[in-house]
């Protein structure tokens, strides 16, 4: 247990050699008002198109609310106050509208400053369930509760009198008939949680023995008492019960648990629940720890069958495509009354044991007394499978290793028939990406595929639509017979338009409702009838938050080529009213590295020209208020083809790739190549150390939570899947804190307190810095507390711009002039 109660500390500068407590600051007007520019609500359909459910999202929250108790246990972060999650994005209020053109109705009924998540259509889209969080104050403890609201009557209430336990996040789900919920509470009675140890009864043992390798990532927030397994207990164990819509009356199913999912059949007659118990792990997260399968009556809570109890999952190889022996991913198919689905890897678990067949998957339905059945055998590691119907269902799998995917259709009825390929191909060519099979809520609320066509044998794609001029977001009707494919709708400029749900497949009425952008304009929600010429009827008008700043940023996408011939891309955004008489300007450039298998898809391109410019808190675009040319989004592609590795070359590839974003920025005369910063989140600020470390092409960095020394992450990260000790020579190579030496540019590392992502541990931050300091580097160390791995504070967000800002004005916009050599 870790209570976040902190002061803000900024660690030296070159003339600081001691800690100080520094008072938040703010940055220039300009770019305080955008950070705070009202956010546009969340939009969430009904599976009918007959209503919209607009929620109003919460604005940033204060550090005072950030730095709550915090329990991270076993890779979970809880709020003990509550027994749910303890950073969660919040609606604060909901309306409701009837398309397509009724009025917004507020819900009434809702308390004033309502925090709103988890929110669920009912199968008939009558209600809308919903999670709604109590704080804990002066009346009370906190809590989580459970609400629906009539979406006819616009009228919300309190469904549930027991607490629900969120500890897992997603407590609740609606039966098939839409008469009640299946929900995860706090059980009767359970008493105060266990008080901290006054004094330990004795040590932590870890022990291996030998046998298989075994090594895991660097996790976050992981058991490392007995004192924290019985927390853990206290705030995981729950109680499934069955809610009735009508009058909220709660009955029991089975007994209390660590239960992490609970799912009805589609028939509703049984319920599939996944328990966690002992023995736990101090070196891996929940998800790790044994679990236990039961299929429950839901009439009666029995226990009908133990499909599986599998031990801790301590033993899978590192590789990105290994798994857990035993079976696995149970889940119910969506389709049918009552069967189960599950895999079980035939390799071992090990994607690098050669094998004809990598997976098999396997059916077991009701009363689940036979042996399961096994419906098909892949060549691939399993990705998923989407359900249709008796004779249609799509599986799908992959190999990471050469990035390769491929889609079967098969047919669920005819168990043992030969698997037909559908789609084969890249997962980074982007541009022959035939879309993503579109699915539906049948009756019982569960997602099928959608089908429809002439013959009744068609299904539907959505897609990004990747094309040298960019995204173009499609739908296409692919004729399952004759594999002829008819393409619906695409996107098409000025606009920048996403798919986000088929609301009428008939050949009469061919309905999609779309969100729909420009450069200029907010997203908003439209309805196309694709039989009908004429512009869409919009649906919503949200008005733009920019507009008293001019009402949007105009982007330019910058095409041009590395050294080594391959394509990149880079988002130039440049002030307002700037022209090309007034010169080259001082540029931020940010960048996220990726690794590619293949030059030609790591040349592709990304994201649209026509798209409106959101300015989130972690982008640069602030700083074209501020004079700046900023390079966003600059691609930097780190290509390992055939047997080579794509990090067997990172370093010369990431300079490379930045030298190629200034050369074109300089060559179209708005980038003064001698004033360029670079900035990076995460993999991004690993990314801008490795830079400073090995090239003069920047006179100042940014790094934002980010690993410095990957002998901290031994077994693998981020698309690194070799150890540190299968290649040594490429964790020291891309390790900057290995070269602090060589830095000379200065640099600001900034970090969350309490960074909850995998390899990013804030001592990362903390040590890069004393190396820094010991090689007499100019470096400053910001510590934002009570912030995880993505910063949500109002007072940190605005400090940390006030930081950004004048570092980049003292090293980079007005430096000053370079010492003489002596």
């Amino acid at each position: 247990m870790q209570k976040l109660l902190p002061t803000l500390l900024l660690l030296g500068t070159a003339a600081l050699a001691q800690a100080q407590e520094f008072k938040y600051q703010t940055p220039p007007a300009a770019i305080r008002d955008l950070l705070l520019a009202p956010p546009t609500p969340r939009v969430s359909p009904a599976s009918n198109g007959q209503y919209l459910a607009l929620l109003a999202v919460q604005d940033f929250p204060t550090v005072a609310e950030l730095a709550q108790p915090e329990l991270r246990l076993a890779g979970l972060r809880l709020n003990p106050r509550t027994n749910g999650p303890s950073r969660v994005s919040y609606a604060v209020d909901m309306k409701l509208k009837k398309l397509p053109n009724g009025p917004e109705v507020p819900v009434s009924g809702l308390p004033a400053q309502a925090r709103i998540s988890g929110l669920s259509w009912s199968p008939d889209n009558a209600h809308l369930a919903f999670a709604l969080t109590v704080p804990a104050d002066a009346a009370g403890p906190g809590r989580v509760e459970l609400w629906v609201a009539d979406v006819a009557a616009a009228t919300a209430r309190r469904l549930l009198a027991a607490p629900l336990n969120d500890a897992f996040g997603n407590s609740f789900e609606w039966l098939p008939d839409g008469r009640g919920l299946l929900a995860r509470t706090v059980p009767a009675g359970r008493g105060p949680a266990p008080a901290a140890d006054a004094a330990p009864t004795g040590p932590a043992v870890q022990e291996t023995g030998g046998g298989p390798k075994s090594g895991a990532r660097t996790y976050q927030d992981l058991l490392k008492s007995p004192a924290d397994e019985r927390l853990f207990d206290y705030y995981a164990t729950a109680q499934l019960v069955q809610v009735a819509l009508a009058d909220g009356r709660a009955q029991p199913l089975g007994a209390p648990g660590v239960l992490q999912t609970a799912s009805a059949s589609p028939d509703g007659r049984f319920v599939l629940v996944r328990a966690r118990h002992r023995p736990y792990s101090y070196t891996l997260p929940v998800s790790s720890f044994p679990q236990r399968l039961d299929v429950l009556d839901l009439a009666t809570g029995a226990v009908v069958k133990t499909v599986a109890d599998l031990p801790l999952a301590d033993a899978v190889p590192t590789s990105f495509d290994a798994v857990p022996t035993g079976p696995r991913d149970h889940a119910w198919r969506t389709d049918a009354p009552a069967t189960l689905c599950y895999v079980e890897a035939q390799d071992g678990g090990d994607p690098k044991r050669p094998a004809t067949v990598r997976d098999k998957v396997y059916l077991l339905g009701a009363p689940f007394a036979g042996p399961a059945q096994e419906l098909a055998a892949l060549p691939l590691r399993y990705d998923g499978i989407t359900w249709g119907n008796e004779h249609l269902a799509l599986v799908s799998g992959s190999r990471r290793a050469d990035r390769h995917e491929t889609t079967w259709q098969l047919d669920p009825g005819g168990p043992g028939t030969p698997l037909a390929v559908l789609f084969d191909g890249s997962s980074e060519d982007t541009y022959h990406n035939p879309g993503d099979p579109y699915t539906h809520r049948n009756a019982q609320g569960r997602s099928v595929l959608l089908t429809g066509g002439p013959t009744g044998h068609s299904i539907y794609l959505v897609g990004a639509g990747a094309s040298p001029e960019g995204d173009r977001p499609f739908v296409d009707e692919l004729d399952l017979q004759t594999h002829q494919t008819t393409r619906w709708w695409r996107s098409a400029a000025p606009y920048y338009e996403v798919p986000v749900a088929i609301l009428d497949a008939s050949g009469r009425h061919r309905t999609l409702l779309t969100r729909r952008e420009t450069v200029d304009q907010v997203p908003n929600y439209y309805l196309h009838d694709a039989n009908k010429k004429g512009p869409p009827l919009a649906l919503t008008h949200f008005a733009n938050p920019y507009a008293a700043f001019g009402g949007s940023f105009r982007k330019q996408v910058l095409k041009y080529k590395r050294a080594d011939g391959v394509d990149l891309t880079a988002n130039l955004y440049l002030p307002p009213g700037y022209k090309k008489t007034d010169g080259p300007l001082p540029t931020l450039m940010e960048a996220y590295p990726l690794e590619f298998k293949d030059k030609g898809s790591a040349g592709q391109v990304t994201g649209s020209p026509y798209a409106f410019t959101r300015l989130n808190w972690n982008t640069p675009v602030f700083w074209v208020t501020q004079g700046y040319a900023v390079l966003q989004n600059a691609s930097i592609p780190i290509v390992g083809e055939g047997t080579q590795e794509p990090n067997d070359t990172y370093v010369e590839q990431l300079v490379a790739g930045a030298k190629a974003a200034i050369d074109e920025g300089a060559r179209l005369g708005v980038v003064d190549a001698g004033r360029v910063a670079v900035m990076g989140h995460s993999y991004g600020a690993f990314m801008t150390a490795n830079l400073l470390a090995h090239c003069d092409l920047f006179k100042a960095g940014i790094a934002r939570s980010g690993a410095y020394n990957r002998t901290l992450t031994p077994f693998g990260f981020q698309g690194e899947e070799r150890t540190f000790w299968q290649a040594p020579g490429v964790y020291n190579a891309m390790s900057p804190f290995n070269f602090a030496d060589k830095i000379k540019a200065p640099i600001l590392l900034i970090h969350g307190e309490a960074d909850n992502n995998s390899g990013t541990f804030p001592i990362q931050s903390e040590r890069f810095y004393a190396a820094l300091k010991g090689e007499g580097a100019t470096a400053r160390y910001v510590v934002l507390p009570a912030e995880a791995h993505s910063y949500a504070a109002r007072e940190n967000l605005l400090h940390m711009l006030w930081e950004m800002d004048s570092w980049l004005n003292k090293y980079v916009k007005n430096p000053a002039p370079a010492a003489p050599n002596n």
